[in-house]
């Protein structure tokens, strides 16, 4: 009888997933391995690499106790042959099998290796679509055929109503399809921040932690504290808490940012979407019953269903559509190099120095620290697209290529010069100002623009403007700051290009700022 060896990846860990839905148990192999060359082609976060191969062990335990055929290949296994390709060919030769079956990929370097494997191997090699997420590769290409502007909102509508999602008839629950205007408040003290879902290590993340420690030294970040959840259950269990505890006000208050408090009211879900714990379709319908059943506002409820099944899907067909050509963007011609205190978090600036240390604890930061923290300022600062990548690659649990380089390249840098967001999102001190407590704890006076005790972000945000005036000045979204800009006097953006330059020249020998 024909046998079939099914590869599953680190972030293909649902039961579901295309490549096991037809398994044969009595005949199939199952293939999963901890190999080298994917845990260290960039040399990401202790966290990461522990909370992934935990998950991978818990999930092949799984499966064998449901009578499955797997082969596991441990990170210290003895003949550990270091990539997937050599392990797949070690598993044909052994186990004879007549087919392979893979799962389309989270990275197109992968896809392009799974490919190659069609001539490599004298048996069928077969990619199957992942379809645990909402929108196809080909949907997406559908929907941007001969469309001059990609904009996320306009793609969100059509799968709101190709999914029936928080829809009344033709028309967005409420009347309205966007609340995002809604969602921006600061923080309020008095407001008591429920403790996030958190696991003890049972024996098999032990292990994985042992190893990492041993295997990963001298790797970015940190093992303390570890509390992941590394099984389905219990990601289903962060799901539900996140539902009942934080989903309520998780809306208006998802932009702010207080110090020493990283968790806030987010449902800290994107480890196990992203990994495939949890699927995309169940996790939507969790959050809009809560609005049905009374439980959570519309606000919160759009706004946390918009980040999965608009952004995450809209970022992935970004990717997919663009790629390989996305990769090399670089339209404003950033160069710097990354700084060093972003593996350090010794700076001066309070923000910076905030999230980045909560990086290095948690392999997590949520979205506004990405993107108007560390993103603004590698964004002013001219960071090269490759650093600014690598670094986010490394650094978050939840990062894989598909997902992290649009965000990146895209939304953070503008590196693809406007196709996947309508302006920079560049901001002054104001903003981090307005939106968290990190200034009142700073070295820098944020009310101060320009001088040694001034906030870095207020000046370099003009001088930012004024450096890429060329490629920027025309876009009207920017059309208020560029106004505004070409008002001052002489002498004031003389100030401006003075301090960057000495904050600059501080940055570039390595001093700190």
């Amino acid at each position: 009888m024909a046998s079939a060896l099914r590869l599953v990846l680190a972030d293909q860990l649902s039961i579901s997933l295309a490549s096991l839905r037809d398994c044969d148990k009595k005949n199939d192999l199952i293939l999963m391995a901890e190999v080298k060359s994917e845990a260290s082609y960039v040399k990401h976060h202790k966290k990461k690499i522990a909370f992934l191969f935990s998950a991978m062990r818990h999930f092949a335990a799984k499966l064998e106790n449901e009578g499955f055929n797997v082969r596991y290949i441990k990170y210290d296994d003895k003949d550990n042959q270091g990539s997937l390709f050599k392990e797949v060919k070690r598993a044909v030769e052994i186990s004879r099998v007549d087919k392979i079956e893979l799962t389309f990929p989270g990275e197109f370097r992968v896809l392009e290796d799974f490919k190659s494997w069609r001539q490599k191997f004298n048996i069928p090699v077969n990619i199957l679509d992942d379809d645990r997420f909402l929108s196809s590769i080909d949907d997406f290409a559908d929907w941007a055929q001969g469309k001059k502007q990609l904009r996320m909102e306009y793609f969100y509508r059509q799968i709101r109503r190709s999914t029936f999602t928080l829809m009344e008839g033709q028309e967005p629950t409420g009347g309205k399809w966007n609340y995002d205007s809604a969602n921006r408040r600061a923080m309020d003290n008095e407001l008591s921040i429920p403790v996030h879902t958190q696991f003890e290590p049972d024996a098999i993340t032990q292990e994985v932690l042992d190893l990492v420690a041993h295997q990963f030294a001298d790797h970015f970040g940190n093992l303390e504290h570890f509390h992941f959840a590394c099984t389905r259950e219990q990601a289903l269990q962060v799901l539900k808490s996140f539902v009942a505890q934080r989903l309520e006000n998780f809306g208006q208050y998802q932009d702010a940012m207080v110090q020493g408090k990283p968790w806030l009211f987010h449902s800290h879900i994107s480890f196990y979407l992203n990994c495939g714990l949890l699927l995309p379709k169940e996790v939507i319908e969790e959050a809009e019953n809560a609005y049905r059943n009374g439980n959570a506002p519309l606000n919160s409820v759009e706004g946390f269903i918009r980040q999965i099944l608009g952004w995450r899907e809209y970022v992935r067909g970004i990717y997919w559509l663009k790629m390989p050509d996305y990769k090399v963007e670089n339209a404003l011609n950033a160069k710097r190099r990354l700084p060093e205190f972003f593996w350090t978090a010794d700076t001066n600036m309070n923000c910076l120095q905030q999230c980045i240390t909560e990086t290095r604890d948690n392999a997590y930061a949520h979205h506004i620290q990405r993107l108007m923290v560390l993103g603004n300022f590698l964004l002013l600062s001219g960071v090269h697209p490759d650093e600014v990548n690598e670094w986010y690659l490394i650094v978050y649990a939840d990062a894989y290529e598909w997902v992290e380089m649009p965000n990146v390249s895209g939304m953070i840098l503008y590196a693809d010069g406007g196709l996947l967001a309508s302006k920079p999102y560049a901001a002054s001190g104001s903003y981090i100002n307005k939106m968290s407590n990190y200034c009142q704890h700073c070295h820098y006076n944020v009310k101060e623009k320009n001088g040694a005790q001034a906030c870095p972000f207020n000046y370099l945000y003009w001088d930012f403007l004024e450096r890429n005036k060329e490629a920027l000045q025309k876009n009207p979204r920017l059309g208020m700051p560029y106004s505004t800009l070409n008002k001052m006097s002489d002498d004031k953006v003389r100030r401006i290009r003075q301090d960057s330059d000495i904050f600059f020249t501080a940055l570039d020998n390595n001093q700190k700022v």
